[in-house]
Formats: structure tokens, sequence, C-alpha cells
């Protein structure tokens, strides 16, 4: 069996990572063991061929059983982070632990009775995505669902109190925007902060306009990061890169980001009113070559001109010819002052 690189961080964090597929490759896992030898795994992975050998070659390099592995905590519903819970949770007789919104979320996308894979290729088509894009994204989201078999027994984190994690009392924070009850941890002794992917280094979490869910996920995602940024934080360690210092500074960056991709989606519409699917190409097509590229991208797109709706500098129009609904710039100028 293959040797998987484990490193240890400040306070006994164990982190090794768990394969997944392209873009990303990877998806970092924690172990927070506690002075009996119990572990607390922190996101295992996706529920793939690859996923389980990692697993089997870290619990051997730990020289620990499947039953040490008491919690599983997932930061969201998401199948890199969530989809191995079910298999984890059968194979040690775990605990899982997450939201209640983000198994609510889990359920709608994952479950018995989840609607995603139909409703969201619809309301693609509805912004104007073409039909051979749309067929794709269908195929793409039910390529999802071995990944995420078996669901697992959940049983919910209360985030006003504090959550105990390798002997350690953590904080529990609930944001959104990246996915609804996304879960944060924060050890205010040491600064550290298990942040999944609310604040990621290098790369931008994808904020998703989905039917069904958030109706305004950018600005759930930027007051999260208001919230996140308060925090003496001496140490991140997100759900994919390697853990970073500079948090404030990261999260601030982002916010940065979002506020300059909205100035671009409102300089797109002021040429005249576009689709959803148009703002999308104009915004991403260089980064687009493959559907589960163009679901984030078209998902992303549409949270922003959803967030410039909602602070009135654009409009909702159509249906047009062909039942696609279209976005408009408001004319600032011609609106009322607001009374004083």
């Amino acid at each position: 069996m293959p040797k998987t690189d484990i490193t240890t961080w400040e306070g006994g964090i164990l982190q090794f990572s768990v394969p997944m597929a392209p873009p990303l490759r990877q998806v970092n896992s924690y172990i927070l063991p506690d002075r009996n030898g119990q572990l607390t795994v922190i996101d295992p992975g996706p529920h793939t061929p690859e996923a389980e050998a990692a697993w089997e070659a870290v619990l051997q390099e730990l020289d620990c059983s499947w039953s040490a592995i008491r919690d599983i905590v997932v930061t969201h519903h998401h199948p890199d982070h969530y989809g191995l819970a079910g298999w984890l949770q059968a194979r040690s007789g775990g605990k899982v632990w997450m939201s209640e919104r983000a198994h609510e979320e889990a359920r709608l996308t994952w479950g018995a009775e989840g609607i995603l894979n139909e409703a969201l290729p619809l309301f693609f088509l509805r912004y104007g995505m073409p039909e051979d894009w749309v067929q794709g994204i269908r195929e793409h989201l039910e390529s999802f669902l071995p990944q995420v078999t078996p669901q697992p027994e959940v049983a919910y984190i209360n985030a006003a109190e504090p959550f105990i994690m390798g002997n350690r009392k953590w904080q529990p924070l609930v944001t959104g925007g990246h996915a609804p009850g996304h879960l944060s941890f924060y050890h205010g002794g040491s600064g550290q902060i298990l942040c999944g992917d609310a604040v990621l280094p290098q790369i931008s979490p994808n904020i998703s306009l989905q039917p069904g869910s958030d109706p305004q996920p950018l600005r759930t995602f930027m007051e999260g990061l208001r919230e996140l940024r308060s925090l003496r934080v001496t140490r991140a360690f997100p759900g994919h890169r390697e853990p970073f210092t500079g948090f404030t500074e990261r999260a601030d960056s982002l916010l940065r980001h979002h506020e300059e991709r909205l100035e671009q989606a409102a300089a797109l519409l002021a040429g005249g009113p576009l689709s959803g699917f148009a703002v999308c190409e104009a915004l991403f097509r260089s980064r687009v070559s493959s559907a589960h590229q163009m679901r984030f991208a078209m998902s992303e797109a549409l949270a922003h001109l959803a967030e410039l709706v909602r602070r009135e500098r654009a409009e909702v129009t159509g249906p047009e010819p062909g039942g696609v609904t279209m976005f408009a710039a408001v004319n600032q100028a011609a609106r009322p002052a607001a009374d004083e």
C-alpha cells in the first residue's frame, strides 16, 4: 500500500490530501486525535476507489483501526467534502456531524427526493444557456451520485455551543454563499481556524445561484467574509491548497475580487440587455472547457447578477421570445432620490 504524506501542525492537527478529479485534484482532510487515541475526521473527501485507498493507507500509517474514528465532521455538502462520510461511517461506526442547513442542502442535491439534477439544467436554459451545454451539465451532475453514496446518518452541530475536537473546544461558525450552512471551526486560544471552503488561498471559492437554494448567495458570502475577517487568526486550514497565514488580508482580497467582478458585470449590461449566459461567456469564456467548469461559471455569473439586482443596479426583464430571461442595467440618474 502506498505511503500517504501526513503533515502535523500546531495543536496536533494532522493534514493529508485526498485525491479527487481535476481541476482541483485534491481536497484536504484533517484528523484531530484526542488523548485517548480517538479521532475526529474533518471532510473525508469524495467516495471514489482512490479516496478509499488513501484512507486505508492513512489509518495504517497512524497504526489505527477503523473504530478509532469517533466523529466525522463535514463542513458542507459538496461531494469532495461530504461524499465519503457515509462509507467512513459504515466502516468505523463514527457519528457524522454537519449543520442542519447543510444537511438540508445535501438532501436537496443528493437525496432520494433531490431536485437539483433536473432543476439546475432547466434553470440554466431559462437564462439563455444553449441546449448542448444544458445536456452536458445534466450528465455531469448525474456523474456525482456514486461519489456521495452511501448517504450518512447525520447529527446536527449547534453553532451556539462549542464543539469538542481533539480535546479542544472549537467555536462553530456558520457562513454561506459557497454552500448554505457551511461550517468553519475557530479555536480562540490558538487562533487556528478550520475554514473548509469559506476562505481559500490563491483561488476564489465558487459562489453559485441555484434553484431552491439561497436566492442571494453572493451577499451571504460577503457578509460571512466580513464576519470571519474580524477573528484573530494565526493560521487557517482550508479545504484546498495549503494552510496559510494572512487570513484577514485574504478575506479582504476576496471581498475586493467580488466587487470588481460586480463592476465588470454592470459594465457589460451598460451596453444593453443580456442573458445570464451572455454575461457568463463574457466573464469566464477563457476559463471554460468542460461541463464542470461551465456549471460553476454560469452559477457564479447568475449570483453576481442577482446581487446587482438587489443593489438596484440591474433589473430582470423578459422572458424574451424563446423563454429566455434577460438582465438590463438600471439608469441610476433616473432613480428618485432617497428621502433624508
